[in-house]
């Protein structure tokens, strides 16, 4: 079954994208602003929170950061028009990161100013390890200026994650504690800087939450894996961790029945809802990442017709 879904992944990228669509819609909300607000709703009318995503990293030119960031602009404005219960993820590459660090900040700044208007919030999302040091730089300054609005992703299978944590306690305080979305992470990486395997990875990832809930940082426990949701949950325990102190976090279509459970058992929950004419790039990426979707594709074909 592995050696046919590693198949599967691997044809992904060359199959029609009307074919491809049939597994990516479970995925993601649609490829309009207006489809990303009316699965919000439905989601916040089961009491869950969104973040929103335009799908899009690693462009290739400044003029594509331009419009990206003119497109985040109106998407937060419609976003708070529709009264949507919900924030802001981006990802840097998607500015020009790569390209020119200085115009990639002047652009997500002015997003995040937006946001901050609204009295919103945007996550910087954490990308590969050639960014890390970059993206680290950029919510620092961004942090001291909009130190309410802005948040930042960590990777708990990066061995340097725990250092990074330690390295930024000087930006949380009592008052305005900093927020991270903890992962487990995704890009492909080199076993000099990051664990590979599942058991050290989980280990990881507790030890890092452990840390952030004994340093009083806001936790979004971002991960679709039972065993790290009962660890957090002894963690939460252990720490009487109060609920608006922390949410758990899952990608929109993924294990639907855990994210019940977890809603179910009283705990805040936040959707991350990618939408955006990029969905094919996203859908095959994330089928490299997790070949085992690939029965998703199966069933989508012949059983949901």
């Amino acid at each position: 079954m592995n050696l046919l879904n590693k198949l599967i992944a691997g044809m992904l990228p060359f199959m029609p994208k009307s074919f491809v669509w049939l597994f990516s819609k479970r995925y993601i909300a649609g490829k309009t602003i207006e489809d990303a607000v009316a699965i919000s709703r439905e989601l916040n009318a089961e009491g869950i929170m969104v973040t929103i995503d335009l799908l899009g990293e690693f462009i290739t030119q400044l003029e594509q950061a331009e419009a990206n960031k003119n497109e985040y602009l109106h998407i937060i404005e419609t976003i708070q028009e529709a009264g949507i219960d919900g924030n802001y993820s981006l990802k840097p590459t998607m500015f020009g990161l790569l390209i020119d660090k200085e115009v990639a900040y002047r652009y997500i700044r002015e997003i995040v100013a937006k946001a901050a208007s609204y009295k919103n919030f945007v996550r910087i999302d954490m990308e590969d390890s050639q960014c890390v040091d970059m993206e680290i730089e950029l919510f620092r300054k961004l942090k001291a200026e909009f130190p309410k609005n802005v948040g930042l992703v960590l990777q708990a299978y990066l061995k340097r994650t725990k250092k990074d944590i330690e390295n930024m306690l000087d930006l949380n305080t009592p008052e305005i504690p900093v927020s991270y979305r903890l992962c487990k992470g995704i890009y492909v990486e080199s076993e000099k800087i990051a664990y590979k395997k599942y058991e050290t990875i989980n280990e990881n990832y507790l030890q890092d939450l452990e840390y952030m809930f004994q340093n009083g940082i806001y936790a979004a426990i971002a991960t679709h894996d039972k065993p790290l949701v009962e660890g957090a949950y002894k963690l939460i325990e252990k720490y009487k961790v109060p609920k608006d102190k922390y949410e758990f976090q899952m990608l929109y279509g993924v294990t639907p029945g855990l994210r019940k459970s977890i809603v179910d058992d009283g705990h805040r929950m936040r959707i991350y809802v990618p939408f955006g004419m990029q969905w094919f790039a996203y859908s095959t990426r994330r089928l490299k990442e997790n070949p085992g979707m690939a029965m998703d594709i199966i069933k989508a074909l012949f059983v949901r017709g």
